[in-house]
């Protein structure tokens, strides 16, 4: 797992990958995934009742652990990520960030 280097205090947190899923709230209009819907329809995708559209994020978080992570991309997108009002929003996975090997200098 890669860590990073805590500014202040010299203190190393695991890195992880979060990925936020951002749509619009039940009732709100939602264009896009109503002409998703019409197109499908159109291809013959008869049985397709519903179509949302939505934004999908990832994001590299240094946290001391899974459940912090998550708890701080919540936090991100309460505060920008999503419009509470329109849209909600799901943290769909947390996994940690393997080392990566950076290459040599010559």
């Amino acid at each position: 797992m890669t860590v990073v280097e805590r500014p202040s205090d010299g203190h190393r947190l695991p890195r992880w990958l979060v990925e936020v899923v951002v749509v619009p709230k039940l009732g709100v209009n939602d264009p896009e995934g109503e002409a998703i819907l019409g197109g499908l329809r159109s291809l013959g995708y008869t049985e397709v009742d519903r179509a949302q559209s939505g934004r999908f994020f990832s994001l590299t978080v240094a946290a001391e652990d899974a459940d912090r992570a998550r708890e701080d991309a919540s936090r991100m997108a309460n505060q920008l990520l999503a419009n509470p009002v329109i849209q909600s929003f799901r943290i769909q996975s947390v996994s940690p960030i393997s080392s990566i090997t950076t290459p040599t200098t010559l």
